[in-house]
């Protein structure tokens, strides 16, 4: 069965075109992201402004051009922080649906989690059982999952994202210290409030998916073009995190943009998602993370296309 996802998430959206059978993603024909920044003032209005959801209505005619092309047996969409945090996400997610002919779930946080484990698990053997975090820093919030095998025991949704914590806290540029002390502090009191003691303890490995993960390992590794191949299982350790950030916090936006290995269009938000990342080894313990391409657009693919088992959860 060929599957169409597009994830319209709070910076970028994304599309995924795979082959699925026998409960696995077999080959991946097309993936797309596109930074449209939905969840520009979000965090403060409350609401999807016009300007950014024509961002992303622009890009669904590109995508929807590109799954009649692929002639997908399914196609549906995946709405993540910005849309269900809104007060006119509901009439949004109608628009895509009625407009793009792509099925649209407005996840909760619950289902955010499961298919983000769901993906990134994808590949790995359901009977290896070390206790696992998959960490996905989004735009408007970052997803804290924890489990052994195919088994979520532990999932929570913070309001920690990149978009939300640089509109917060990041107004100088390049950023101030005390803005960025700042900005540790409010993401260590989110994350601390968030997961307990005892789940925290339980971690033993951590895979970071998603786009500030896979922009730090491709800089990490000077990539030009980005190569998911090079990103896939890339090991970025915490000592190194703290080396990034400390070079890419003292450069102007502009300078960001030309950055070796960053997309330019993640040159705004990628100095938040570092300390965020860097507040996530802490309250850990980690040294180091494994870097993933499979995340909730192959979970999606997978859970809700009626193409995998049920991820198993806790409770």
């Amino acid at each position: 069965m060929r599957v169409a996802v597009v994830d319209i998430g709070t910076n970028s959206t994304r599309l995924l075109i795979a082959e699925v059978a026998g409960g696995r993603v077999v080959a991946e024909l097309e993936r797309i992201t596109t930074v449209t920044r939905l969840g520009a003032g979000v965090d403060a209005d409350g609401r999807l402004r016009e300007d950014a959801m024509q961002r992303v209505y622009a890009t669904l005619d590109e995508y929807r051009a590109t799954i009649d092309a692929h002639r997908a047996d399914v196609a549906l969409a995946v709405l993540t922080s910005a849309v269900r945090d809104s007060v006119n996400g509901a009439d949004f997610a109608e628009m895509v649906q009625a407009n793009y002919g792509l099925t649209a779930h407005v996840l909760t946080g619950d289902e955010e989690a499961r298919l983000t484990f769901l993906g990134a698990r994808s590949e790995r053997d359901p009977d290896e059982l070390t206790p696992t975090v998959v960490l996905d820093i989004g735009g408007g919030s970052t997803e804290v999952v924890i489990g052994s095998g195919a088994r979520v025991g532990f999932h929570v949704s913070t309001q920690a994202g990149v978009v939300r914590q640089t509109e917060r806290h990041l107004h100088a540029d390049p950023p101030s210290p005390a803005e960025l002390d700042e900005l540790s502090t409010d993401v260590r009191s989110i994350l601390t409030e968030a997961v307990p003691a005892d789940q925290r303890a339980r971690v033993r490995h951590a895979i970071a998916v998603a786009g500030t993960a896979t922009s730090l390992a491709s800089i990490a590794q000077a990539l030009e073009p980005y190569d998911p191949a090079k990103v896939h299982g890339y090991l970025l350790g915490r000592t190194q995190c703290k080396r990034l950030l400390a070079r890419l916090a003292t450069l102007t936006l502009e300078e960001r943009r030309r950055v070796r290995g960053l997309h330019p269009d993640r040159a705004p938000t990628i100095v938040a998602g570092a300390v965020i990342l860097l507040e996530v080894f802490a309250l850990f313990d980690l040294e180091q993370v494994e870097v993933s391409e499979h995340d909730i657009l192959r979970g999606a693919a997978l859970g809700l296309s009626g193409s995998a088992p049920r991820t198993a959860s806790a409770g």
